[in-house]
């Protein structure tokens, strides 16, 4: 037993670069409410990442639950979305009083499976939300087909791909809206943070009324909003984590890399398969603990707690197993989707994560697999 590993740890700058960069908001006495850095941000990222418009948010889920509200879908409406998944994605569309629909995952990648959505819809379904996930990029040139064929809005729950291109664009130009996730545990974070990219202008006008109250000026509040303002100390940080993005992923991806030359040699364990065309952001690094190793997945997941790894379960259960949602949506048919949740453990992987460690990771996984 060493130190302990967690699964992440956050890229930060140096102690010195934050506290000077902070440190004319104490001149200023300009905190929150949209101030100078709020809106330099805005700026960099909607370049960054490539895309028309950008909405800066207070975190993801509030970015995702107004990006959703900002369509304005009537009550009850349907919603296709994926049960593997962050559980804020469901909370988002249930929260804007819609029924989420569950669509299987396909096994190789786990992102939405296409080919079952046409099934799922309904006189009710208005909207697809599905999700990019561990930063692999879903068929959106079949989802955007299935939407316009029906009429549906399609919101990218783009938590973790930041940064992720597909065939040269920002994965944030698929779909009416991608939203994006900045928390500390993300390849890039504002402390907390989100956005929502998109390419109608209108849109960024219903979401700014929806994070500011719906207030214009000191006299005028022109529609109900809630506060999802980000504020300034969050908005320096993701400045200061924005000029070494390229260098975090960098780091990210030789880790990755090294990880993956090691693991490739253990019978039993398997990875998702690599999208083409995708430029990626090695954001998480995900294993399928297979029948053939020795170990349940869920065993070793003990086996690494007891040396102080701290691998995740992610995602289990599916979201449409949780005990809030599980006796109140339909959720058959979604074999792949749990077949994923009881076999994938998230590895430790972020830039600051030293070789020595992802050896006792490795040796682990080596040493279970011959019991």
């Amino acid at each position: 037993m060493g130190e302990k590993i967690f699964v992440t740890q956050p890229s930060m700058p140096t102690f010195e670069e934050y506290v000077d960069a902070i440190r004319p908001l104490w001149d200023s006495r300009w905190l929150t409410n949209m101030g100078s850095y709020h809106k330099q941000l805005e700026k960099e990222l909607k370049k960054y990442l490539d895309v028309p418009e950008l909405s800066l948010m207070v975190n993801g889920h509030m970015a995702l639950e107004l990006a959703i509200q900002a369509f304005d879908f009537p009550e009850n409406s349907e919603v296709i979305t994926t049960p593997y998944t962050f559980v804020s994605t469901t909370h988002a569309i249930v929260r804007n009083h819609l029924i989420p629909i569950f669509c299987d995952v396909k096994p190789e990648d786990g992102t939405i499976d296409e080919t079952q959505i046409e099934e799922l819809i309904t006189e009710k379904t208005v909207a697809i939300i599905p999700v990019h996930v561990y930063g692999k990029v879903c068929n959106v040139e079949a989802i955007e087909h299935i939407a316009y064929k029906y009429n549906l809005k399609v919101i990218y729950d783009a938590a973790h791909a930041f940064g992720v291109k597909y065939k040269g664009k920002g994965i944030g130009n698929y779909g009416d809206a991608s939203v994006f996730s900045f928390h500390a545990t993300k390849v890039y974070n504002t402390i907390e943070g989100g956005a929502v990219a998109f390419s109608d202008h209108k849109l960024y006008e219903k979401l700014y009324n929806l994070k500011n109250f719906g207030i214009r000026n000191e006299e005028l509040v022109v529609a109900v909003g809630a506060n999802a303002k980000m504020n300034e100390f969050c908005a320096i940080m993701g400045l200061c984590n924005l000029k070494y993005i390229a260098q975090a992923i960098d780091n990210r991806k030789y880790r990755y890399k090294y990880y993956l030359e090691k693991l490739k040699r253990i019978q039993g364990i398997g990875f998702f398969e690599e999208a083409g065309q995708t430029t990626k952001n090695y954001a998480y690094l995900p294993i399928i603990v297979e029948e053939r190793y020795a170990l349940s997945r869920d065993e070793l997941y003990e086996e690494f707690r007891r040396e102080d790894i701290y691998v995740r379960k992610y995602f289990y259960p599916i979201t449409a197993d949780e005990a809030c949602f599980r006796n109140k949506y339909k959720k058959d048919a979604l074999e792949n989707a749990r077949m994923l949740s009881k076999h994938v453990l998230i590895l430790p992987l972020y830039e600051q994560l030293e070789i020595e460690q992802i050896d006792r990771v490795v040796q682990t996984i080596q040493k279970n697999s011959l019991k």
